[in-house]
């Protein structure tokens, strides 16, 4: 697959599994490394920074390869993923409580990575198929 959508679909379920890994991983680092405190990772800005990349990424890709393969879904998945990402980000902390919030990031991204990867894999199909069997 040669188009630039791939490359944003690949970029978007890396960038969800970083965001999903440090929203779990950091404290446990922070507990056994304790010079990681020190780190900008731990600030609310990394997720803010992480969902402002997330969100043009996706949005590019998810819709390009949906004039590709119709399959409108996909985007649905993508934009509640995009929603939910948005939500944990935007809704104070000191509301949610550092469990929901931490709940709703990785939910958000599961969600965002797997709108990636199903869109990934119906553009290879499209790509590969002459007659697409896609509505």
């Amino acid at each position: 697959m040669k188009n630039t959508h791939a490359l944003g679909d690949k970029t978007a379920i890396s960038l969800s599994l970083l965001c999903t890994i440090h929203c779990l991983a950091l404290p446990i680092f922070a507990a056994l490394l304790p010079s990681t405190a020190a780190l900008v990772l731990e600030d609310e800005m990394f997720h803010l920074w992480v969902v402002l990349a997330v969100i043009p990424i996706s949005v590019f890709a998810l819709t390009m390869g949906c004039k590709k393969h119709k399959r409108y879904r996909v985007l649905a998945l993508g934009a509640i993923g995009i929603a939910v990402l948005a939500a944990s980000v935007l809704i104070d902390h000191h509301i949610l409580g550092e469990t929901w919030e931490k709940i709703l990031t990785v939910v958000g991204a599961s969600f965002v990575a797997a709108g990636h990867l199903l869109n990934y894999r119906l553009c290879v199909k499209h790509d590969t198929d002459e007659k697409c069997p896609c509505p």
